[in-house]
């Protein structure tokens, strides 16, 4: 059995190490150009000139969750792809996603500015029952995020193509779901494959039907997200809380250090601002 090894941007000798270790009648080689057929690979973003050439490939085991780089290729008709639905990153994603949602919801950013100012100010504390957690994609990542959330004892909604039931949390499924599980949900975090179904899914439309005062969590692909209207949400909803401000006196609008060309060339927060309706300078 031989085995090829081609992940882009990873150090091989631990993979290499283990798989020898694991098969040691296998034949473990880093797949160069023109290398021999291999049976199997372990991949990682592999160029087309490597499906091109392995093309009697009989399986590929992505060493990530994510297959989207994969599915952007073409691969053999009779190539079969294994990724991982754990590892270990479950924990890790609700632990990230869990710290998240608590910063904001206590305020911690705000008691952290009161810090750096030497001042300190009395907040109210907000009620759970007023902070619904919405989680879009319930596979083995979302579940357990799901299921942390409800352990701090918020409402959460989860949201999935086809019908789930999870102790605790509220599902929604499909396309009939969709608008009721945005409807009551003021956190929104995403954890849904990057798919052509599901790329932007995140924009003008569906951010508006969110609960007011929504704060989102994208800890899947940047492809779900629609920065421009994303950022034209956030400056209608500053302008519409202060009445008192001439909009018309706005200059510019600077979208924190982001780059302001942006990949296209665009200015981005400009752009933003033309979507929320201010006049352009």
């Amino acid at each position: 059995m031989r085995i090829s090894f081609c992940c882009t941007d990873t150090t091989p000798e631990p993979w290499l190490q283990g798989l020898r270790a694991a098969l040691p009648d296998a034949t473990v080689e880093i797949w160069q150009p023109g290398a021999a057929a291999a049976d199997y690979a372990v991949v990682w973003a592999p160029p087309q000139r490597f499906l091109d050439e392995q093309s009697g490939i009989k399986a590929l085991f992505n060493i990530g969750a994510g297959v989207d780089a994969l599915l952007g290729l073409r691969l053999p008709p009779q190539t079969r792809v294994v990724r991982l639905d754990d590892a270990g990153m479950s924990v890790q994603m609700a632990e990230y996603v869990c710290h998240a949602v608590i910063r904001h919801f206590r305020e911690f950013d705000a008691y952290e500015a009161d810090v750096s100012a030497g001042k300190w100010s009395y907040r109210k504390p907000r009620l759970r029952a007023d902070f619904p957690v919405g989680v879009m994609g319930l596979g083995v990542l979302g579940e357990r995020v799901s299921r942390a959330l409800a352990q701090f004892d918020f409402p959460v909604r989860g949201w999935s193509r086809s019908p789930k039931a999870i102790p605790g949390v509220q599902c929604f499924s499909g396309d009939a779901g969709f608008n009721n599980f945005l409807a009551a949900s003021r956190g929104l975090v995403c954890l849904l494959p990057l798919t052509p179904e599901t790329e932007g899914i995140m924009n003008r439309t569906t951010l508006s039907r969110l609960l007011p005062g929504a704060y989102v969590i994208n800890v899947a692909r940047g492809g779900h997200l629609v920065e421009d209207d994303l950022l034209a949400l956030v400056i209608k909803t500053l302008v519409g809380r202060n009445t008192a401000v001439d909009v018309h006196a706005i200059e510019d609008v600077i979208a924190g250090a982001a780059n302001q060309s942006g990949e296209d060339n665009r200015n981005v927060a400009r752009m933003a601002a033309l979507l929320a309706g201010q006049r352009h300078h």
